[in-house]
């Protein structure tokens, strides 16, 4: 498969409380790695999950491995299909419409309630966090780090537990779509900017600002989305011709 990559974690000893520990440890690490494996875009929707080569591939029994599979489905992330088993969910074309669409609705109100409960050390913290994005542009994985640490931050300086919930389930959704619109530097460097334009409506408190450029934000996100959607399904209809 050639799918993942890191160390195993050292086995314990079979029946003692340290092998239960470790079946656990070693089943939570399973379900970081597959679920990083799908953010990446190394396993992609429809991609099947088989126990034995993913256990292989991680260095681990099948136990950890069928307890991950069993916790991505519970995020809806992964199906079992008819006479296919275990497979990374795919979405349809509605269905990636109407995500970015209650994305749009949850961040616009995170970023109006921010503009009303954040603490100056929050916003600073934010403006920290854009800058270094700035500075990173170059590098992928960490522009991605950094924006999602951004948008973390956003979400807890709203103070709202539910709206946090429901953005939880949301991302990890998302995740499905595989690697972040940020990874083309035009895209990242346009987000730097429309996030310097929501730490200006912060500082003036204006919330009504930070809720319609939280939306263009999201927006542009999207659109950029579904551009990338259409180059891949493009790309695949190549490789079918060849």
């Amino acid at each position: 498969m050639g799918l993942i990559t890191g160390e195993a974690e050292p086995a314990a000893v079979p029946g003692t409380r340290a092998s239960a520990t470790a079946g656990g440890s070693q089943g939570e690490s399973a379900y970081q790695r597959l679920l990083d494996a799908i953010r990446r875009g190394t396993l992609q929707p429809g991609a099947r999950l088989i126990e034995t080569d993913l256990a292989r591939h991680l260095g681990v029994s099948r136990t950890p491995i069928r307890e991950a599979i069993r916790q991505l489905e519970a995020d809806g992330l992964v199906v079992h299909l008819p006479r296919l088993g275990a497979a990374v969910r795919s979405l349809d074309y509605a269905e990636v419409m109407e995500l970015y669409e209650m994305r749009a609705v949850l961040e616009s109100t995170a970023a109006r309630l921010a503009a009303r409960a954040a603490s100056e050390v929050e916003i600073a913290e934010l403006a920290a966090l854009n800058a270094e994005m700035a500075q990173a542009g170059e590098d992928p994985g960490t522009v991605y780090g950094l924006n999602r640490q951004f948008h973390l931050t956003l979400l807890d300086a709203a103070k709202n537990r539910f709206l946090t919930r429901a953005m939880a389930t949301l991302q990890k959704t998302l995740l499905i779509l595989g690697p972040s619109t940020l990874t083309e530097r035009e895209r990242a460097d346009e987000a730097v900017a429309e996030h310097e334009a929501l730490l200006d409506a912060l500082r003036r408190r204006d919330g009504a600002a930070a809720e319609t450029i939280m939306r263009a934000h999201i927006e542009a996100a999207h659109r950029r989305r579904m551009r990338q959607l259409r180059f891949r399904a493009r790309g695949d209809q190549e490789e079918w011709a060849l």
